[in-house]
């Protein structure tokens, strides 16, 4: 594996906003420094503790879209609900979007090269990891980040990424969170090399030493439960300590639980984990509780599930538009609420005309 060997520096773009709730969420572009010598800024997101210390720092890595034209108009803004999760206890919490993904550096770097029948995995594995292990250097000299308790967290290929990470035993990682991780699903239901995908695990479990957290839905649709323990079995025959948990169907896939499940599913095996690592887990502050908005009457079932995991993102960069079918179109990870807006029209229109702006935020939108 490839380590990260020169020391990297945070460069905010923009003032921290605090609000009165006592947590920092602040957008920045972090500049890391790579294997080979060169530098790349990333967009990040922070959200800590607006009071003094060092706190324990989880660094967050997103997933892939399968429709490679989105990869630049994603943003760290769907994960602000476990951020605030972890903030609440007393967590520094860094959101990255990787090389080629958002406003972040290019170009895309992950190319995974061989057909689907024999796909190449650990390359781009190590690729996206250079970048996790850019931001952990990046950050260890911030006044408020504890440098020896760090915990990363990835959701889908970010859960391969950190798998990855974890394979060069940074020092001052005492945990990993693989939330649904894995990499070559091209299609619902459907991913290329499975078998190489699973020998790619193994191989990072023969050197990885950091305690691991895999947590996969028995309804996700990107990588099936089978292939999860499969995956599971590999890393951790090859000597990798980990353990897995499989939750309960969430939604319409399970593949998005980090950012759409309710906390009381997802959170009570991750607050056990964090317990074994001797980190903190108690509220330290409290959020004022999400909005209740009202279901629109006449949606289809699908729309009806959509609306569902739309309330529960906790984002102000979200949109739902529906039409007078029961047709609808949403999205809760868009970069701002103008983009959501835009989305959520334009996927309703794919479904039926007349289409209107029902919520944006956590708001009904202006009638």
């Amino acid at each position: 594996m490839r380590r990260l060997m020169c020391i990297a520096f945070l460069v905010a773009v923009s003032a921290g906003s605090v609000r009165a709730d006592g947590i920092v969420r602040e957008m920045t572009s972090l500049a890391v420094t790579l294997p080979s010598g060169g530098q790349a800024k990333l967009e990040a997101m922070i959200v800590r503790p607006d009071r003094p210390g060092r706190f324990p720092l989880v660094v967050m890595v997103h997933g892939t879209p399968r429709d490679a034209g989105k990869r630049r108009s994603m943003s760290p803004a769907p994960y602000i609900g476990p951020a605030e999760f972890f903030a609440t206890r007393g967590y520094a919490v860094v959101a990255i979007m990787r090389r080629g993904f958002g406003h972040s550096d290019g170009p895309y770097a992950e190319v995974i090269t061989g057909p689907c029948n024999d796909r190449d995995y650990l390359r781009a594995a190590t690729t996206s990891a250079d970048d996790v292990l850019g931001t952990v250097a990046a950050l260890r000299g911030e006044p408020w980040v504890d440098p020896s308790r760090i915990v990363l967290l990835g959701q889908s290929t970010g859960g391969l990424a950190v798998s990855a990470a974890a394979a060069t035993n940074p020092s001052g990682v005492i945990g990993i969170l693989n939330f649904a991780g894995g990499r070559g699903s091209d299609a619902p239901d459907h991913v290329c090399s499975e078998d190489r995908l699973v020998s790619d695990f193994g191989v990072l479990g023969q050197s990885a030493r950091i305690p691991a957290l895999w947590l996969y839905s028995e309804n996700d649709h990107f990588f099936s439960p089978d292939l999860a323990h499969r995956m599971f079995e590999a890393y951790r025959r090859a000597g990798a300590p980990a353990q897995l948990v499989m939750l309960p169907p969430i939604g319409t896939d399970g593949h998005f639980a980090l950012t759409i499940a309710p906390s009381e599913v997802v959170w009570p095996p991750v607050e056990t984990f964090l317990t074994l690592l001797h980190l903190p887990v108690d509220k330290v502050m409290e959020l004022p509780p999400m909005a209740l908005l009202a279901q629109p009457p006449g949606l289809t079932a699908a729309c009806v599930a959509g609306f569902g995991n739309y309330v529960a993102a906790r984002t102000d960069a979200k949109a739902f538009a529906i039409n007078p079918e029961g047709h609808c179109g949403w999205i809760f990870s868009a970069s701002s609420p103008d983009e959501a807006k835009r989305v959520a029209m334009s996927e309703c229109a794919k479904r039926g005309a007349n289409c209107a702006l029902y919520a944006v935020g956590q708001s009904l939108a202006a009638q």
